[in-house]
């Protein structure tokens, strides 16, 4: 039996290391994609498995509330709002663990955009993990995103560096912002943000490059290059993916380095991006591409096209066009509808797969 390229399940930072290595010697990316129940989960489980292809599946604060029944008019539930949070995370992490092991591909479990007010999330967070390894000789995460970008740099590196060596002690893998991510996503709204911020210099990169180093090479940089979350009108966003080469070019003259792309770079706000980025992105040493609106959108017109199909049949539970005493459970099931998101989901990962290059890549 051929030996496999990588484990399987969820991995530990030091595989996690390996792999975006792996990606990046192969010139291709992994989607990362962000999840908020099991039926998203499963969908991104089922499409890697069956392309033989890598993935990230990433969990964040906002999708953490949702999976966990949060409602700002239940204000004893807000009281407990980020414990309510870790719990959900933890939730939603122990189903990958369980049903990444039958799908057997390795998963990079993730978790996104920690700001700097939610903190308490990502530290109930680790102390979960270790729970979590001290039964299971395992982590419950393979990687953290903490996201200080709206603060100054020396902040955001400040704060970058207690947290890697946290992680690190852990084998847990971390990635950083630099920059700020345009756009909206989970209530954090950068619509009206300084263009400045959307765009890292070289010389920014360097000096987290620098700093981080000095304590692991189990990091991820997402530098700013005109992303923006979410999806918007041509011409809206000016990509500017030659500050990733730049970056690289200036991190390998100042520590006289002989690898091509250093760093590991991560693309935020991918969907509705043109592949022709993409391909720019994965060649300057992009190995993680951040997924989320597409993936919601195709999600939701699976659902709406089947709804507009079926109408007659949903207006009540007996009686439709054809026969007006027949039930028609068969039609409003909940489980029949999600499949059919699941379906426009899955159909869309897939072409995201093969626009980052990632299919078969773990044969």
């Amino acid at each position: 039996m051929k030996k496999k390229k990588f484990l399987t399940g969820v991995l530990n930072g030091n595989h996690v290391k390996k792999i975006f290595d792996y990606a990046k010697s192969n010139n291709f990316a992994i989607p990362a994609v962000n999840v908020f129940n099991s039926s998203t989960i499963n969908s991104c489980l089922q499409i890697a498995s069956y392309l033989n292809s890598p993935i990230i599946i990433q969990i964040s604060y906002g999708g953490s509330l949702y999976n966990g029944g949060f409602s700002i008019k239940n204000k004893k539930i807000q009281k407990y709002k980020n414990k309510l949070a870790v719990a959900s995370s933890t939730s939603l992490a122990f189903h990958v663990h369980k049903m990444s092991k039958i799908y057997k591909i390795p998963v990079i479990l993730h978790t996104d955009h920690c700001s700097k007010n939610i903190l308490p999330w990502l530290d109930g967070l680790i102390i979960e993990n270790k729970k979590f390894y001290n039964k299971f000789n395992t982590n419950l995460f393979s990687s953290h995103m903490i996201d200080l970008s709206e603060e100054n740099l020396n902040t955001n590196i400040m704060y970058a560096k207690k947290y890697l060596k946290i992680l690190n002690n852990m084998n847990i893998f971390l990635e950083i912002e630099l920059g700020v991510t345009g756009g909206e996503e989970d209530a954090i709204d950068n619509t009206n943000i300084e263009k400045s911020k959307l765009y890292t210099t070289p010389e920014e990169v360097y000096l987290a490059y620098k700093n981080f180093i000095k304590i692991t090479n189990n990091f991820s940089i997402a530098a700013a290059f005109g992303n923006m979350h979410g999806v918007y009108k041509s011409g809206t966003i000016k990509l500017k993916p030659k500050i990733l080469k730049n970056s690289q070019m200036f991190i390998k003259n100042k520590f006289n380095l002989k690898e091509k792309n250093p760093i590991n770079f991560v693309f935020h706000g991918g969907s509705g991006s043109s592949v022709k980025d993409l391909k720019k992105s994965i060649a300057y040493g992009v190995v993680k591409v951040n997924i989320d609106t597409d993936l919601q959108y195709a999600f939701t017109q699976g659902v709406k096209n089947y709804m507009q199909k079926y109408n007659l049949y949903l207006n009540t539970q007996i009686g439709n066009n054809i026969d007006q005493n027949q039930p028609n459970k068969k039609y409003y099931d909940p489980r029949i509808w999600l499949k059919k998101g699941e379906k426009k989901f899955k159909k869309k990962l897939k072409k995201i797969f093969l626009n980052l290059n990632n299919i078969n890549t773990l044969l």
